[in-house]
């Protein structure tokens, strides 16, 4: 696919990512292998939780106590913490409130004040001014659906495109800095019905327990696959393990022992190596399918 051309970038500059995510714990669920093999290759990575998450239900057994439902808030920022560490990457919180998953027919009205529900001029800006002082190269979100419909998700999905429009206009923000043009903006796509059957039939001809067999057999036939929308596969396998330690270190919202850790790595590695992104903006010339979501921007930096 060719594409316009954007600003020109000045020789010799560090390459920069930013992934926008909703809460604590969906930046290591979602292309951690990818930020974790973009640090280790000497970029900057930014992940910027939109949420605290404190309105997330615990959802490993052995966390589930009293004092750390009472103090969730600061838990989970602490867990956000180590992630970011152990992925290596900069973290920034843009300071809204979890909206929780409302539910019930029909759904609840979402709680006052909460990210989801406030007007959007608020969290673009912000997002505008993340965008400004950190000037990545490369953003990443989530598509129109949120990767699943958590109010939170789609509001994610909505502000982070309005951010990236927003943030090269002058007369947008002005006070959130000097303008920044992104180059590519990236919908992330983790979980395809493709990727889970690929991982099923591996386990089942190992002789081993598959976790997949009953969430693939309610699975719409006559839906399509998100895969179909992937532009860009980054070959991440080495760094699998780092995204599951980063995994981890969610202990309120990461059961060790959950089907997130039920494929071995050396069959993950074997079976499925990368992760999958669609590529939605381009300014910079590139060719799809792609394997790296620096293809076109690294040209432009070495020119």
């Amino acid at each position: 696919m060719a594409v316009s051309e954007g600003k020109t970038i000045g020789a010799g500059e560090r390459l920069r990512l930013m992934a926008v995510h909703a809460h604590p714990d969906d930046e290591s669920s979602k292309g951690a292998a990818t930020m974790a093999r973009y640090v280790a290759e000497g970029h900057d990575v930014m992940v910027v939780t939109c949420t605290g998450g404190e309105a997330g239900s615990v959802l490993n057994p052995a966390m589930d106590k009293p004092e750390v439902h009472a103090n969730m808030s600061e838990l989970r920022r602490e867990e956000m913490a180590r992630a970011a560490k152990i992925l290596g990457v900069q973290h920034r919180w843009l300071g809204f409130i979890d909206s929780g998953l409302p539910e019930g027919e029909p759904m609840p009205p979402l709680p006052e004040g909460c990210f989801a529900a406030i007007p959007m001029e608020e969290p673009i800006r912000e997002l505008v001014r993340a965008i400004r002082e950190f000037r990545p190269h490369v953003v990443t979100t989530y598509d129109e659906n949120g990767g699943y419909p958590h109010p939170d998700h789609i509001r994610c999905h909505e502000v982070s495109v309005a951010a990236y429009d927003a943030a090269s206009d002058p007369e947008r923000f002005p006070e959130a800095g000097e303008p920044w043009q992104p180059l590519k903006l990236y919908y992330s796509h983790g979980f395809s019905r493709a990727k889970l059957t690929a991982f099923h039939q591996a386990l089942t001809s190992r002789g081993l327990d598959s976790p997949y067999g009953e969430w693939l057999s309610r699975w719409d036939p006559d839906k399509a696959d998100v895969i179909e929308r992937v532009t860009t596969r980054v070959r991440c396998a080495e760094y699998f393990e780092v995204r599951d330690e980063a995994l981890k270190a969610h202990a309120t919202q990461i059961d060790p022992n959950s089907r997130w850790f039920a494929v071995p790595l050396e069959v993950q590695r074997e079976v499925w190596p990368t992760e999958e992104y669609e590529l939605v903006r381009s300014l910079v010339d590139t060719t799809l399918p792609e394997d790296d979501l620096f293809a076109g921007v690294r040209e432009k930096v070495n020119t």
